[in-house]
């Protein structure tokens, strides 16, 4: 024991314990999609890679890493990691707003289309971060130039998605343009 220190202070891992928990998971999610790459068909396609390569090599990269991060936690923890920026506790209504997008845009996308359902998850999305910044949500004008800013986002995506690559995203109508 060291003059400096006391009984406690020597008892204490020198991480914290999210640090730990997260190799740990980083581990169990690799394991996950190994398992899932294992029931993926593995017949050579061009040139000679199979659709199982890429989860494979995911995988394996996702496993390398939280094997890292375990040995890097069980040498002392990370090094010279700076404190955390922000605050101390999440901010919840900001959370509800981004996830209320996110969830809108999945549950009305094949309903609205997808310009629209994009739109409205930007709008909901960018009003929970400018909550989260300490800022105010916005009033209806700030409202409506965010729908409008989605829309001009979302609407040449989709038009390049669906005419440059022929992907189908839901439509609002059976023409093709939005």
């Amino acid at each position: 024991m060291n003059a400096d220190t006391t009984p406690a202070q020597e008892a204490r891992p020198d991480h914290r314990p999210g640090q730990l928990a997260m190799g740990i998971a980083a581990v169990v999610v690799a394991a996950v999609l190994a398992y899932g790459a294992a029931n993926i068909p593995s017949d050579a396609g061009y040139a000679g890679v199979g659709p199982d390569f890429l989860p494979w090599l995911v995988a394996a990269a996702l496993g390398l890493c939280g094997v890292m991060l375990i040995l890097e936690v069980r040498s002392g923890g990370y090094r010279n990691m700076e404190e955390p920026s922000g605050a101390p506790r999440g901010d919840w209504h900001a959370l509800a707003w981004v996830s209320a997008g996110i969830l809108g845009n999945a549950a009305l996308i094949t309903t609205i289309g997808f310009v629209l359902s994009c739109a409205l998850c930007y709008a909901l999305a960018v009003r929970g971060l400018r909550i989260s910044e300490g800022k105010s949500g916005g009033n209806a004008m700030q409202v409506l130039r965010d729908a409008v800013t989605g829309i001009v986002i979302a609407a040449p995506t989709y038009w390049l998605f669906t005419k440059f690559l022929a992907v189908n995203l839901p439509g609002l109508t059976g023409t093709g343009w939005i």
